[in-house]
């Protein structure tokens, strides 16, 4: 049915030239001059202006479009606009024989000035009796539009993945990176202000003695932090200020600058007021004050770089992962270890997993798969992403993978309200989704169920309230799989 904007010509063209017009759409190249009368004569021809709207999205398909001149496109506009298709002159399009199409996908309209012929789906077998090489003309681009549309599913799944992903890995990055930074200037800092004080320590003149006393009483304060967490009586809030504020007086009355600065360090590592009179017991009261700056700040500027190493190390295990996760300069097809994938797509994900506690149940000793890794991953991903879907990211996602038979069976559990009875046929379709416009294109497990099949496994789901479970077989011979 098409919309109101579609209007034949005031002078109708010659049948004689749209025959030869027909010439030039490219599933009817060599059809005879009779033949393409024949579609002249019972057409419909029409024009349109650019911005028109064709057919609505939802409404009935019942023409077959020939496309003379101008340019058509399709699109989606619920769930976010998306093209789904162009049409430009030379292409047959719209409603075809032995389609199932029973509505237009999306919204079309003119983008350029139009001129069409329209052939009712009424007229379809006559028309195949009138021109027998019609049905292969047809099946033939009923082949080339079910590879096109493929495609750009395939890349529009492609494209979601990709920005899901990388809004994970900023967020992974972000922490890391933002203590690193704050870690270094700290860093800069501590450096900046011992280079201007290094003076007052030249200025002690410590004898031999003294500067043994200061060594073995730091390295008695530092020892303290290689205790054991469970050996070592981490004193409450309350004794910790208690304890701060007792430093802070201390050094107050033997008249030390930037108390501030120290007494909170030497809390932090576990000094006392008697381990300050120990110090103050081989050294004066300037010689104290100077070495008790300079040990603290020894003991920020030791955070830093604990801080500044262990932020690195993770920014480079985030890095470790996501080439794992990509597989990263690596041929695509490998011997995969599946449990590591499954692992490697967590962390992916961990910036949505705060309040989710994750169960492994892998079996020891799993072999591996010849499969398309970087493919595996992103059936992994789509299964998680909707498993924390459902549990609005809190709950128990179970994750368990174990060998059956000659099959590698993975499932991917969760504790999200479960998937309607009369839905969980459908899920699989593309396009089809539960969640609302715009959060999602419905392509993920459609995506998921084609890259399962590709690898000759086979993905199911069994749900009820408070228990969904998708399950992905996968066979363990290599000449199998491929």
């Amino acid at each position: 049915m098409l919309s109101l904007a579609v209007k034949p010509p005031e002078c109708p063209t010659p049948v004689e030239e749209i025959a030869v017009a027909l010439d030039r759409i490219g599933p009817l190249h060599g059809l005879s001059l009779e033949d393409r009368l024949w579609l002249a004569r019972h057409g419909e021809e029409y024009i349109a202006n650019p911005g028109d709207v064709l057919f609505e999205e939802g409404a009935p398909a019942e023409h077959m479009i020939l496309i003379l001149k101008g340019e058509i496109h399709v699109r989606r506009m619920h769930g976010g606009p998306m093209a789904l298709f162009i049409g430009r002159a030379g292409q047959m399009t719209g409603l075809l024989p032995f389609s199932r199409m029973t509505g237009y996908g999306g919204q079309g309209f003119a983008i350029s000035p139009l001129w069409a012929l329209s052939v009712h789906k009424a007229l379809f077998p006559e028309m195949l009796q009138a021109i027998p090489s019609m049905g292969q003309r047809v099946v033939s681009t009923l082949l080339d539009r079910v590879r096109e549309v493929t495609r750009i599913e395939q890349q529009a799944e492609k494209l979601t993945a990709l920005g899901k992903l990388a809004g994970n890995l900023a967020h992974e990055l972000n922490n890391p990176a933002s203590a690193a930074q704050r870690s270094a200037a700290g860093l800069v800092a501590e450096l900046r202000a011992n280079r201007q004080s290094r003076f007052k320590l030249v200025n002690l003149c410590l004898n031999e003695a003294q500067v043994e006393g200061i060594e073995a009483w730091e390295q008695k304060i530092l020892s303290r932090t290689a205790q054991p967490l469970e050996q070592a009586q981490k004193p409450n809030a309350v004794k910790l200020i208690a304890r701060e504020e007792a430093i802070r007086t201390w050094l107050a009355e033997l008249g030390c600058s930037e108390i501030w600065e120290v007494a909170p360090q030497l809390t932090e590592q576990g000094v006392t007021v008697a381990d300050l009179d120990e110090l103050h017991a081989m050294l004066g009261d300037n010689e104290t004050c100077v070495s008790l700056q300079f040990f603290a700040r020894y003991l920020r500027s030791s955070r830093s770089v604990e801080t500044l190493v262990n932020s690195t190390d993770r920014i480079f295990d985030l890095i470790s992962a996501i080439k794992a996760y990509s597989s990263m300069d690596r041929a695509p097809i490998l011997e995969v270890d599946v449990a590591a994938g499954l692992d490697a797509t967590v962390q992916m994900l961990q910036s949505r997993m705060a309040f989710v506690e994750v169960e492994r149940d892998y079996e020891p000793g799993l072999p591996t798969i010849s499969a398309y890794a970087s493919e595996l991953n992103q059936v992994w991903t789509a299964l998680m992403e909707n498993a924390l879907d459902a549990m609005g990211n809190q709950g128990v996602l179970r994750l368990a993978c174990r060998r059956e038979g000659e099959m590698l069976l993975v499932e991917v559990w969760d504790s999200g309200p479960g998937i309607p009875a009369e839905l969980q046929d459908r899920i699989f379709e593309p396009f089809f989704t539960t969640k609302a416009p715009g959060h999602g294109l419905g392509l993920g497990l459609d995506n998921a169920m084609r890259i399962v099949r590709k690898h000759r496994g086979h993905l199911s789901v069994h749900s009820e309230p408070g228990s969904t479970c998708f399950r992905v077989r996968l066979p363990l011979d290599q000449l199998q799989a491929y």
